[in-house]
């Protein structure tokens, strides 16, 4: 089943950062790495799903000419928009995945620790929304914890499988560690272009 909005209600009431991704090193890295992995140096309009408390959106804010991101639970929207607040191009609302998926397009989208709540149906969902809202060319990044958690439907890896064999996406990076993997899937066709081959390099 898809994880319940109720288990993230209790979370975010407990603790206004339950997963410490204000003090924790291991996320913060992987915000960098995340972004660093973006193939183009700037995005006309990006999309965030599930974005917490907005720590990894404040990197996303500085790449995107316009940011949209949302969460399902409004405490932790709360804090995410406290934490934009001096970056008037980013949006951030309450929404939940894959249910309210905007009417819009976006040349980025952004799945971090996403893909793993939702049951079958629901990925699915979820994963023909964002091919289809990714424009001819545009970036997918996703990014997912890799070790067993009880409240997640898949491990990580599965959702990666997922995506891999999502029709439209055609892969151009992959980085993984024991502890989380990062892909970058650009929307076909056009075929797609290295970054040294957008440069006139190769």
């Amino acid at each position: 089943m898809t994880t319940p909005t109720s288990y993230f209600e209790h979370l975010y009431a407990r603790d206004a950062d339950p997963w410490s991704f204000a003090t924790r090193w291991y996320d913060a890295r992987k915000h960098a790495l995340t972004v660093d992995s973006l193939p183009r140096r700037h995005y006309r309009s990006g999309f965030e799903p599930g974005c917490s408390t907005g720590r990894l959106t404040a990197r996303l804010a500085a790449r995107c000419d316009r940011l949209l991101s949302v969460d399902a639970i409004p405490s932790a929207v709360a804090t995410a928009a406290g934490h934009l607040a001096a970056h008037p191009h980013v949006t951030v609302r309450t929404a939940r995945m894959p249910t309210d998926w905007p009417d819009e397009t976006f040349d980025l989208i952004v799945l971090s620790e996403l893909g793993y709540y939702f049951d079958d149906h629901d990925l699915r969902t979820l994963l023909d929304r964002t091919v289809a809202a990714l424009e001819p060319g545009g970036d997918l990044i996703a990014v997912h914890w890799r070790h067993p958690v009880d409240e997640h439907a898949r491990p990580g890896d599965e959702v990666h499988e997922r995506l891999g064999a999502q029709p439209g996406l055609a892969r151009q990076a992959r980085h993984e560690e024991a502890d989380f993997l990062l892909e970058v899937f650009t929307r076909t066709p056009p075929e797609p272009r290295s970054v040294a081959q957008t440069e006139g390099l190769a």
